[in-house]
């Protein structure tokens, strides 16, 4: 066989690459995982019995802006994880501003609302309970994400866990917002994070044994 054979044989049949694979991927995964965080959000905790009303109120959406804020921060990260040799750089800090922006919200509130009332705005009626709700919520995700970031054959293991991680705690927390009553920010910043932190450490753990290829 003659060498432009060779190369005319080896060409042909040869398909674009799909950039937005990825994209594709984890579009998917979310979808998937948000549906069974749903189901299980229908199941276990009921949607709150005024949700129609609360729709209408800025604060929700303030409110739900708080995980919305650190999906995207985790996303933006996780992507740049999942392209091989990539440094990351400043984008480690993206996280961190969600929650900068919370904690920033409640030291506001706290500062000028009366000291005997200080604990009740950080503790809310369901602080025990929460976090381990907002982890229930993420385990379909937390599967879902984590099949997503295999197939992209990420490298750095124990970061990508984590990343992936906090991607399904917080849309996860972005679900819980359907049930959960408590509309004060000081009691996002910490049990909404304390929540959002479980699959993260959970990931990191896990990354290296159920993301190796």
């Amino acid at each position: 066989m003659k060498t432009d054979d060779l190369v005319t044989l080896l060409a042909s049949g040869i398909k674009p690459i799909d950039r937005h694979v990825a994209l594709k991927t984890f579009i998917l995964a979310l979808a998937l995982g948000g549906a069974g965080a749903l189901l299980l959000l229908a199941i276990v905790f009921g949607l709150r019995p005024d949700i129609l009303q609360v729709l209408v109120l800025p604060i929700f959406w303030i409110k739900v802006a708080f995980p919305l804020g650190m999906a995207v921060a985790a996303t933006h990260v996780l992507r740049r994880l999942m392209v091989p040799g990539a440094t990351i750089g400043v984008r480690w800090a993206a996280p961190t501003l969600p929650v900068l922006a919370a904690w920033a919200g409640a030291l506001v509130i706290l500062v000028n609302a009366p000291e005997a009332g200080q604990a009740s705005l950080i503790l809310g009626r369901t602080w025990r309970t929460c976090p381990l709700s907002i982890a229930l919520l993420s385990l379909p995700l937390f599967v879902s994400v984590h099949w997503a970031a295999r197939q992209m054959a990420p490298t750095h293991l124990r970061a990508a866990g984590a990343m992936a991680g906090l991607l399904a705690g917080a849309t996860a927390t972005i679900v819980y917002c359907l049930h959960c009553p408590e509309m004060e920010v000081p009691f996002w910043a910490v049990w909404y994070l304390a929540g959002m932190l479980i699959p993260t450490v959970l990931g990191g753990l896990l990354g290296p044994r159920i993301l190796r290829w």
